[in-house]
This record gives structure tokens, C-alpha cells and sequence, in this order.
């Protein structure tokens, strides 16, 4: 069975933020079990140049809509980055959620070789649907919702590869 476009980006977008929002329930009641402020792991980093949790999950949240929208040649909802609870946080993964579900696969299948352009640090990028997945989409994506992992672990957050990989 060949995979396509669409059964590579929208589902596994979808999958993370679930994982996502997983990790942020456990990293909220490991916070209440032991009587820490849930706003201090939310402004948790793990490097002073590096963003905060909820950085890491606002970037995720874009990294998976923008790359849906530039997949489907649509445009994204904007979201101002302004979450600093974990209520908010989890508005913002589910409002993401809603807007993937949206995304039709039939303005993703059969547009592999459609092109995608993007601004990074001053330069114009130039991919094609399938290279701009591959190539950027998914690493960018799985880079923030690996670092909000990684910060809750960091913080003293129980958890492991299980909860990062749920269930199958």
C-alpha cells in the first residue's frame, strides 16, 4: 500500500498534539501532586536561549498548521502567541486539532510536486509539497513537541517514551 501525502502529514500533526496534550495533563498533575506552581513549568526552559514550554508548544501548534496549510495551499488561522496556563495551553493544541481536521484530503493527495515557498532568517525557501514535508515540516514539528518533552522531564515531570509514543 502506497502511502500519500496526506496519510504522512495530517494524521501524525493530529497524533503529536495528542501526545502533546497528554504530556501537559501529566506535567499539570505531577505540578499538583507535589505542590509545585503550574505557571513555573510553563515558563520552564531547558537553556536561557531557548524558548519556554509554552514556546515550545505555541511553535508546535504553528509548525503543524502552517504545514498543513502550506500543504494544502490554504491559509492557516492565526493564533497570537499569548498562552501562559495550562487551560490556555490546551485551548491552543485543540484548537489546532480542529483546524487539521478541517484540512480535506483532497486539496493534499496528488499535489506532491506542487511548490511550497517560505521566509526563514531573510532567505527564500523553495520545496516541493513532498521535500517540504519530509525535509522540514515533520523535523520542525517533532523538534518542539521533543524540547516541551523534554523540559517536563527536565522539571522532574514523570514520564517516559511511552507517554512521548502512546498507544497504538
Amino acid at each position: 500500500m502506497a502511502l500519500s501525502l496526506y496519510d504522512i502529514s495530517i494524521p501524525v500533526f493530529i497524533r503529536g498534539l495528542g501526545q502533546l496534550s497528554h504530556l501537559l495533563d501529566k506535567g499539570l498533575a505531577h505540578a499538583q501532586a507535589t505542590g509545585i506552581d503550574a505557571a513555573t513549568l510553563v515558563d520552564a526552559r531547558l537553556a536561557p536561549d531557548m524558548l519556554t514550554l509554552a514556546g515550545q508548544i505555541q511553535r508546535a501548534s504553528d509548525a503543524s498548521k502552517l504545514g498543513a496549510a502550506r500543504l494544502a495551499a490554504i491559509t492557516a488561522p492565526s493564533f497570537p502567541d499569548i498562552e501562559k496556563t495550562w487551560d490556555e495551553l490546551q485551548a491552543r493544541i485543540a484548537k489546532t486539532i480542529d483546524f487539521l481536521n478541517g484540512v480535506d484530503r483532497a486539496q493534499i493527495d496528488g499535489f506532491e510536486e506542487r511548490s511550497v515557498s517560505m521566509k526563514v532568517g531573510g532567505s527564500e525557501l523553495e520545496f516541493t509539497s513532498q521535500r517540504y514535508l519530509l525535509q522540514f515540516a515533520l523535523p520542525n514539528f517533532f523538534f518542539h513537541v521533543t524540547t516541551a518533552y523534554d523540559v517536563l522531564r527536565h522539571s522532574g515531570v514523570p514520564i517516559g517514551k511511552r507517554d512521548y509514543l502512546g498507544r497504538f
